[in-house]
């Protein structure tokens, strides 16, 4: 993911390992942005310590790619991300953060804000992997200026023992969101989810879709808002799936609209691996496990 082709940022526990711009991009840690760039600093609560800053000026034909890495144990990551895409701009980014190891006991926080202006386009994928003694909690805002489009794709398939995911998107005048989580819950992780679309803008229009997947002793609690403030439209799918008798998914959606031209819709349910599906497959050679896992790998591609 990262390589010589792409721009990047690299970091490992509190140490910045690379830092490759390309021309139409600068890529700065957080802290330093915040000294050479005066006008980045609302974006940030407070002088961050740690974290990127990542600005689109131009057009790019290659993609993002930022890689935030645990290798040390008891290491407490507390990163503050800021990514801006100029006018008219369509990038791509490759998001990964993780711990290498099962067993570090280590804590990750991200506050970010991804601003982008009008006409801007992003396609933002997020993949998270950690181990089963972690503390996770990524806080992200999205602000979407005027005809900019994101497309927003997080999975995490191996979860931290404790997550609070915080996902909130501001969408302008004709922008549009497309959001989708992907989350397993393994072991007996406690998994947090909130997000929020809201449809500020005249012609603003979202799709948030969540596929959870219940294994284990896993507990996973999504509350899901979508808030039309104009004329707009949003549609929210949540689906759960529970594999094991000890695991537990909450949903939540919730449909708050201000605007009597707004279209809000939204479908939820949660339901259980299908004896019959299950016996299907077993038929046809499969064993139970592999089976199962088959099973949840077409749910969470639907």
């Amino acid at each position: 993911m990262i390589n010589a082709k792409n721009a990047n940022y690299l970091q490992i526990d509190h140490k910045v390992k690379s830092i490759f711009s390309l021309p139409g991009v600068i890529i700065l840690p957080s802290p330093k942005a915040w000294t050479d760039f005066k006008w980045t600093r609302p974006f940030f609560a407070k002088k961050p310590k740690e974290g990127y800053f990542i600005w689109v000026k131009k057009q790019i034909s290659f993609p993002l790619a930022t890689c935030l890495a645990i290798a040390s144990p008891k290491v407490f990551q507390d990163m503050n991300n800021l990514m801006v895409i100029e006018k008219g701009i369509r990038a791509k980014a490759n998001v990964v953060c993780q711990a290498v190891k099962n067993n570090l006991s280590c804590s990750h926080s991200a506050r970010g804000k991804l601003v982008l202006k009008e006409g801007a386009g992003l396609e933002y994928d997020h993949f998270h992997q950690w181990g089963q003694k972690d503390s996770v909690s990524p806080d992200y805002e999205f602000i979407l200026k005027k005809g900019s489009h994101l497309v927003y794709n997080y999975k995490n398939l191996l979860p931290a023992k404790n997550v609070s995911l915080k996902t909130t998107i501001y969408a302008g005048k004709n922008s549009s969101a497309n959001l989708n989580f992907i989350f397993q819950g393994k072991g007996a992780s406690k998994i947090d989810i909130y997000d929020a679309l809201h449809l500020e803008g005249e012609g603003s229009q979202g799709i948030v879709k969540l596929r959870l997947v219940g294994k284990d002793k896993s507990k996973i609690r999504a509350k899901s808002l979508i808030l039309a403030k104009s004329l707009s439209k949003g549609h929210l799918d949540c689906q759960g799936l529970l594999v094991d008798k000890g695991a537990e998914i909450s949903l939540m959606p919730e449909l708050t609209c201000l605007n009597k031209k707004a279209q809000l819709t939204h479908e939820a349910s949660i339901g259980k691996i299908s004896e019959e599906e299950l016996n299907y497959l077993r038929m046809r050679g499969l064993k139970e496990k592999e089976a199962i896992d088959l099973i949840v790998s077409g749910f969470l591609k639907q």
